[in-house]
């Protein structure tokens, strides 16, 4: 998803520069034809960035404590057209790269979140089976094994046999059935 998305992220970056440079072009124009703006907006940064850009050149090629003069009136308004236009562009540009870092840092988090969410569910599950896991235990040890289930039975046979020999006469007694043989085998036995 990333890589569809950052080239629609570069061609709207571009669309918005290509939007911006009209919106450049006509404060230029504005800095050319009004006054205060020539004076107060435009001249100040040109005579700047002219003193920094000779003081650099100079130095380069090794003079040292020359004069710079300022530029003329025309020049300097021409280059701090030039330059609002130029920072006009980037801060339009800088401002969409911006937003597109808050976008990106917004998808992160609910992610991010997202995640933790389905962690949280998963440990929550995780929790209940193992009470269930532990209750059903506890159910199975309390329940008796088969082998004491049998000697129940067993026992059960044998308190069946007694209570039937001491119903009937010694001479109708029939022999008892084996000790393997079901309850209910008994209880006809007994009967009959």
């Amino acid at each position: 998803m990333v890589v569809g998305a950052f080239p629609m992220a570069k061609l709207i970056y571009l669309g918005i520069r290509q939007v911006s440079k009209p919106l450049a072009n006509r404060i230029k124009d504005a800095a050319r034809r009004s006054e205060f703006f020539k004076n107060y907006i435009c001249l100040p940064p040109a005579q700047l960035y002219h003193w920094v850009e000779m003081r650099t050149k100079m130095r380069i090629m090794g003079f040292r404590g020359a004069a710079i003069k300022p530029l003329n009136e025309e020049a300097a308004a021409e280059l701090g057209a030039e330059l609002l236009g130029e920072a006009t562009i980037f801060i339009v540009g800088g401002g969409c790269l911006v937003l597109e870092y808050w976008r990106h840092q917004k998808q992160q988090r609910n992610k991010e979140e997202e995640q933790r969410a389905a962690w949280n569910a998963m440990q929550d599950e995780v929790g209940r089976l193992s009470l269930t896991l532990e209750a059903l235990q506890a159910h199975v040890q309390a329940v008796p094994s088969q082998s004491a289930l049998e000697e129940l039975q067993a026992q059960l046979q044998e308190v069946h046999a007694q209570v039937c020999s001491r119903g009937r006469p010694p001479s109708t007694q029939k022999a008892p059935a084996t000790q393997a043989a079901p309850a209910t085998q008994a209880a006809t036995t007994c009967e009959k």
